[in-house]
């Protein structure tokens, strides 16, 4: 079983790492928002099948609300904003403002009426990981000064993405959600696909767009995000966290954003400076910092809340 569990959680890493530069090749050709679009309606489509097909039953008018709310929030707001960002922004430096989540997430929820407030450890952590924020997206790098430059409204759109996706992962525990999480998410998935293609449609991104004009490495990134991002990354996810404790699980969200930076330098020759591996080192050991203090004083439902908002990738 052990055996099975790393392989499981190694894959995982690889794979859910490895979809920002997927994201990257996708809208170099592909228009981001319906490239998002494509995504998460065929993935919606395979998982909301099987699901089915394995007994779940349909979601109620409620839940689809519910579930509406979330995928519109986690996917558009989220995870399209992320896709229209990397036609600016660096694959690796996207992961890093993606992997600041719980720390917004932390935030919010000690402002929502009955939250959990933060202790000393999550104060400590919010104020390292916000300073980790400033070094890697400070003053300098927008003047340039700093030896790099950053595209101010590709990193405005990485902000914005992190704080929807806490808010709709907050949503999220408490809104009346299916009770099998594979056919929430694949509900999820048609709602956000739906808003997707709308704001697509709304922003003038079909026009003047052919498929022929589609690069084979576009395809090769947007089949790689169904396939393995969507698909085999969230199954490996659930069985994880169905046969591995939740803290070794929990870890992904830490190397993630590493194997992100370093594949965005290998393979996309994006920039790695001393600036960005000090900054990231900084946000993630906040994260870390955090989330250990949830482990050691919170019951198993904060430890879920910890891990929630980046599980669809």
């Amino acid at each position: 079983m052990k055996t099975k569990i790393w392989t499981a959680l190694i894959a995982l890493y690889i794979v859910w790492g490895s979809t920002y530069l997927a994201i990257r090749f996708a809208v170099d050709t592909i228009p981001p928002f319906m490239m998002a679009g494509l995504r998460f309606l065929i993935s919606g489509i395979v998982l909301f099948t099987w699901r089915r097909a394995a007994g779940d039953p349909m979601p109620t008018k409620p839940q689809w609300v519910s579930t509406a709310i979330v995928g519109i929030a986690l996917l558009l707001g989220g995870n399209g904003l992320v896709s229209w960002a990397e036609q600016r922004v660096p694959s690796g430096i996207a992961a890093l403002m993606v992997s600041t989540i719980p720390l917004w997430m932390v935030l919010f929820e000690s402002f929502r009426p009955g939250g959990v407030k933060p202790g000393w450890r999550g104060i400590i952590g919010l104020l390292i990981g916000f300073a980790g924020i400033f070094l890697l997206i400070g003053p300098s790098e927008f003047s340039g000064k700093s030896g790099t430059q950053f595209d101010t409204l590709g990193t405005i759109a990485l902000l914005f993405a992190a704080l929807i996706w806490s808010l709709g992962s907050i949503y999220s525990k408490h809104g009346d959600m299916p009770k099998s999480s594979l056919m929430g998410t694949a509900a999820e998935m048609l709602a956000g696909a739906l808003a997707l293609f709308i704001v697509s449609a709304g922003s003038g991104e079909l026009n003047g767009f052919h498929v022929a004009s589609v690069s084979t490495h576009s395809w090769f990134g947007l089949i790689y995000l169904i396939g393995f991002g969507s698909l085999i990354g969230f199954v490996s996810y659930g069985w994880l966290l169905q046969n591995a404790p939740i803290s070794l699980v929990s870890t992904y969200a830490y190397v993630n954003p590493v194997i992100a930076v370093l594949l965005g330098n290998l393979l996309a020759s994006e920039l790695l400076t001393p600036r960005i591996l000090v900054a990231a080192m900084i946000i993630i050991g906040s994260v870390v910092f955090i989330n250990s203090g949830h482990k050691s004083t919170s019951t198993t439902e904060t430890d879920q809340e910890a891990e929630e908002p980046i599980r669809v990738q």
